[in-house]
């Protein structure tokens, strides 16, 4: 789930960067670096939900 997260915030910011557009908190480079840390979070698997065995 994070790395589809993380996907939305590149795509964001790729919009942002070739549009020029830039919200006071939220530029290219914040999410950015949001990206890295849901990709991040992925890898180290955090979100990853492990299902109980069924007996």
């Amino acid at each position: 789930m994070l790395a589809i997260a993380a996907a939305v915030l590149f795509l964001i910011a790729l919009i942002f960067e070739v549009s020029g557009f830039v919200i006071s908190v939220f530029t290219p480079t914040v999410l950015l670096t949001l990206g890295a840390i849901c990709i991040a979070l992925h890898l180290a698997g955090i979100g990853h939900r492990r299902r109980a065995p069924l007996r």
